[in-house]
This record gives C-alpha cells, structure tokens and sequence, in this order.
C-alpha cells in the first residue's frame, strides 16, 4: 500500500503553519500541524516594564492586535485590582468586536468562499452564479465585503485612533473619551454595514434573521423567497451544502470560549464556558484547568501538561520524528478542544447554532456558517453597545490606578477575538515581567499531539478524509479554512520519485 505524504505551507495563520497529511489509498490516515516559525513574544516581554505589554502584544498579530490589547490590560487591571469605568468598557468592546466583524467577514468572502470558484466546480449547476457573488475581486459579495469590512475598522479609528497595533486600552480605562460626534460617525457607519448586510448577505431584515431559531426553520427560511436564496448567506449555505461540506471535518466534540463583551460586574454578552462533548452540557469555565503540552514541540521538555503561570517556553529544536512543530498543544482538563465562532456561539446558548450542532455534529459547513451568524450577531450588538456608550458620556473614561510600583503576583486576561479563545498569563516580579505566557485560539485549533498522544483538532478534522483527486484536493482547503487561516495554502506532494504543486 503506498503513502503519499502532502505538504500544506500555510501563510500567516497567527505566524508560519505547515500542514503535513499522510495519504493512503486516496484516504488522509495521518496529519500533522507543524508551527514552522519561532518567534519568542513571551521571551520578548521578560525583564520589561509591566506596560511594555501593552505596546509589544499587539504586534502578536496584526489581525488580532486589538484582542491581544484588550487581553494584556485586563491581566494587569486584574493583578492590580484595577475595575475600568463603563464608558472604558463599552469603548474597548466596540473595538474588539469591531475587529472580530472585519475580519468574520474578509474570512467569509475573500478567503473561503473565493473557493467555491475552483475549476472542478465549473459543471456545478450554480457555478455560474456563484462567481457572479464571490469570485475574487469581481464577485458582488467579494466586492462588497472588501468596502464593509474596511468602513467597520473605522470604529476603531475613531475610538483608538489607529488599526492596527493600537495601544488606547490602559489600565485604568481608554486614552481617548467618546464624544457626541464621534458617536453620530460611528452610527452612521454601522448603518451603512448593516444595510449592505441586509440587502446583500442576509436578504432580509438582521432582527428577522437573527430570530430564526433552529436548523428546520433556518432550511424553511433560506427557500422562501429568491432575496434569501441568492444572499450571500444563502447562496454560501446551499452551494456548501450541495458539495457536502456539512458532511467533512469533524474534529474534536469539546469546545471552549472565553466569552463575549465583558463588563464591569464580571457578566459577559456571550457566556464564557466549556462545551463537554462526552455530555454534551456546557459548564462553567474553570481557567486552572487549562494546560500546555510540549511533547511534540521542539521546546525543552517536561512531563505532562503545565498550566501557563508553571510552563516554559524554552526553544529545544529536535530533528525528529517525535517533534515537529513550534507550537505548543494547549489541553482543557487535558482535552483537546475547538475554539472560534462555532464554540462561542453553542457556549452561549444561540439557538440556532445549539439547534444545528445537536442535529448534524460540528462540520465545515457548520463552523463557517457559524462564522457568519457571529457576524450578524455582533453587528446587532455594535449597535446596542453605542447607545449604552451615548448613554454614559458624561461619565469618565478613565481612572488612575495611582500605581507607582506593580505589585508582585500572578495574573491574567481572557478574551474572545476573531478566531476564538485567546489567553495572557503574566507573573509580576518586583515590578518586572518575570514570565508571560500567551495561548492563541489557533494554538488551541492547530495544536500538535500532545504527551498522551492525542491529535490536535485540525489534525484530528483531516484524518479519514477522502481526497478523490490527490493532485488537487480542494477539501483540504474548505476543511482547513473553516479554521480561519489567514491566506491561500500552496500544497506539494511527495512521493514515489514524484513531486507535484497545486493550490488549494
């Protein structure tokens, strides 16, 4: 029997993924999520100034920079005792979710769907108009994507003055209070996303759309009339589907979120929690059960998982075949979890997406339309939050801490970004960063195995996939992007005195 091993370079996914499948008989027996770049952010950050995190982790990622700010302030708000006005919070939350908009609907309609364009789905009886909707740069919805998700980062600029690698979120509250106009220039960009929204993707009112409560009535809905069928969303949900993507991917039952919104008394918008698979209940998120496994990672080695205050990040590059990657394998009660839109939304009881994950089991189809519901959800909330905002302008922005000197002791900050649960655990030192440990929702999706063997999740999703084409095999990248990559894959395959190239 041979085996064809393929090799996936994947560009920007929260730094330099490789993605790396065994194929056998035209069957995916074997994956492996190797994390090719070092960087050493957490080595970076050791010896500084507590502060210093607020400038240096927002370059973690520049599409994420906003949720690693939010992240780096709250662990230091937290060690100090520090609880921001609510005008703060409502600023803070509006730019976080800003991002997470921008960037639920770039991921939607310039990376994933683009693919629905592929030449194996020419004879596909909606090809035609699927192109016309999402064909790169042309596509009506591609193009209208691009504007959307460009005009809602004004937000952003408008409360932070840059995006991105802001640095407005300080302990203490924001650098740059909300005024009356600024709110009317925020409202007005909202509306103008939401209505391109309703006309474009949704084909219906958002407040009708959101109130679909379960996978027979959103089926029901989406046939109803032709604005529902040829939206975005429709035309993505019926093409995903007639190609069986609700059928592929399935990776780890257990998912994880930190939450949505957090506010001054503690609540979040969106419940944080973890989704036990085995039950099937959510319970409440219990952080020291978090952990990190080193395994398979080319870091200095220790036995078992290491909660983030007690792990080490300490580069030990291995040339073999145990060891292949740069990321660490975080583990939940030592469970290998899923984290992004799909776990926030299903922890936070929305219905629909509740409804659909009991029918049908997480899948790629689910989890990118799961994406998309996010981003309707979080549009409404934008708009809710700026009237709180209108409501609390005369209220300060910002309180001084009065801290001269931090003190000592151990702390963190959890958020949701765009890609799901993102952590900072930090440990204070006679007023000095003694470690910093950072846990990325894509190190939570594209762990490695961990000390007891367990595949990561996109390890676990690929294998048993059949690929009926090995010289092109686009379910690879549908599997692979329902993860949120940042961009395009170039695939090569390696075997038997052969060696191929094609793009997926």
């Amino acid at each position: 029997m041979s085996r064809i091993t393929v090799d996936i370079d994947l560009n920007r996914v929260e730094g330099d993924l490789e993605l790396q499948v065994d194929v056998e008989e035209g069957v995916i027996v074997d994956a492996r999520c190797i994390g090719t770049l070092y960087r050493g952010f957490e080595q970076i950050l050791i010896g500084r100034a507590p502060r210093d995190a607020l400038v240096i982790t927002p370059r973690v990622c520049g599409i994420c920079g906003t949720a690693h700010l939010y992240a780096a302030v709250r662990a230091l708000e937290q060690l100090a005792g520090i609880n921001p006005p609510r005008h703060a919070g409502h600023i803070r939350n509006l730019c976080l979710m800003a991002e997470t908009l921008q960037s639920d609907l770039r991921q939607t309609f310039l990376f994933f769907t683009p693919d629905f364009c592929h030449p194996s789905y020419a004879g596909h009886p909606m090809a035609d108009v699927i192109a016309r909707a999402f064909a790169p740069f042309k596509g009506r919805v591609a193009r209208g994507a691009l504007e959307a998700s460009r005009n809602v980062l004004k937000l952003v600029a408008i409360f932070g003055g840059q995006w991105p690698h802001s640095s407005y979120m300080v302990p203490g509250g924001v650098t740059l209070p909300a005024t009356g106009n600024r709110l009317l220039e925020a409202k007005d960009v909202l509306a103008r996303v939401r209505a391109w929204m309703e006309q474009d993707v949704i084909g219906d009112d958002l407040d009708t759309w959101l109130a679909v409560p379960s996978g027979p009535e959103l089926f029901t809905w989406l046939e109803s009339v032709p604005a529902h069928r040829d939206g975005g969303l429709g035309l993505f949900s019926r093409f995903a589907r007639s190609i069986g993507l609700h059928t592929l991917g399935r990776g780890s039952p257990h998912l994880l979120s930190f939450g949505l919104s957090p506010t001054p008394n503690g609540s979040r918008a969106l419940a944080p929690g973890f989704f036990n698979g085995d039950t099937c209940r959510v319970e409440p998120l219990d952080q020291p059960r978090i952990n990190e496994h080193v395994s398979h990672s080319w870091f200095l080695d220790y036995p078992g998982g290491r909660h983030p205050w007690q792990g080490e990040t300490i580069p030990d590059h291995k040339p073999d075949a145990r060891h292949y990657s740069w990321a660490k394998a975080p583990r939940y009660s030592d469970k290998v979890v899923q984290t992004g839109p799909l776990a926030e939304l299903r922890v936070g009881a929305e219905p629909l997406i509740t409804n659909l994950l009991s029918a049908e089991g997480d899948n790629t189809w689910l989890r990118q339309f799961a994406r998309l519901r996010r981003a309707t959800w979080v549009l409404r909330s934008m708009q809710e939050t700026l009237s709180a905002l209108g409501g609390c302008l005369d209220e300060p922005h910002f309180v001084d801490p009065k801290v001269g000197k931090w003190p000592d002791g151990q702390s963190y900050g959890l958020v949701e970004a765009a890609r799901g649960a993102l952590g900072h655990w930090v440990r204070i030192e006679d007023g000095r960063i003694a470690k910093y440990q950072i846990v990325t929702p894509t190190a939570w999706n594209a762990s490695p195995r961990d000390s007891q063997d367990q595949p990561g999740h996109w390890e676990q999703s690929l294998i048993g996939l059949r690929i009926p084409d090995i010289d092109d095999p686009v379910q690879v990248g549908h599997i692979v992007r329902s993860h949120d990559p940042c961009l395009v894959c170039t695939v090569h395959f390696i075997g038997q005195a052969r060696k191929t190239y094609a793009c997926v």
